[in-house]
């Protein structure tokens, strides 16, 4: 299943590569334009201009590390995507995943992050099958450390049924990762051994070294 076009949504600078870096890296290399939009991140009033500014600049490599073609950010501070008018959100993402023309789109699993649930309503609205370009596969990614510590039992779980074989590009994802160096030091929750270990428990599930898992939202083919 090879897109023409990929559109990646991220609540914030590192979801992307932590989610589906290697999926990314894959389609990339097999001549899938790939774009990525990321929604969030680390500015004031909770965080200094500069930590935003640092991570900006590692997922600017990070990205042209796996092949994007072109990404952005909407530069809304985290933790306050839910405090904006819906019809905004909804409208910026649904304008980049349009804008792309992709028939693919991979968003974030709503889960503990309230950014990742906001972000994954309208990721969800923006990938309506209501128009005649509309992304004919749309896929829920998890994020290291945030999908994992929903309730169990009382919020959604990620239990995934569509996977990706990353065997090959697992050493361009960690390069990627490792780009994110703000992030991943002393954090053992998504750390670069975390976030292979999980991989390769993925791909042990289906019979192939290294893979990433997704929720289904919808597959039309």
């Amino acid at each position: 299943m090879l897109p023409k076009r990929l559109t990646v949504i991220a609540p914030h600078p590192d979801d992307e590569t932590l989610g589906c870096g290697g999926a990314i890296s894959r389609f990339a290399a097999q001549g899938v334009e790939v774009s990525v939009l990321i929604v969030s991140g680390h500015l004031p009033p909770l965080y200094p201009q500069e930590a935003f500014d640092i991570t900006r600049a590692e997922a600017d490599k990070a990205l042209a590390l796996m092949g994007v073609a072109r990404w952005d950010f909407l530069e809304i501070p985290a933790t306050t995507v839910h405090q904006r008018p819906v019809a905004e959100v909804n409208g910026k993402i649904s304008a980049f995943v349009r804008a792309n023309v992709a028939d693919m789109v991979m968003l974030p699993f709503p889960d503990r992050h309230i950014d990742h649930r906001v972000i994954f309503d309208a990721s969800v609205v923006a990938c309506r099958p209501v128009h005649a370009d509309a992304p004919r596969v749309v896929l829920a990614y998890e994020t290291l450390s945030e999908t994992h510590w929903n309730a169990p039992g009382i919020e959604p779980a990620f239990v995934p049924e569509f996977y990706i074989d990353t065997t090959d590009y697992m050493d361009r994802k960690m390069a990627a990762l490792d780009c994110y160096a703000s992030q991943i030091h002393n954090a053992p929750s998504r750390s670069p051994e975390a976030c292979m270990a999980l991989a390769k428990f993925r791909g042990s599930q289906n019979g192939c070294g290294y893979a990433e898992a997704f929720k289904v939202v919808r597959i039309v083919i």
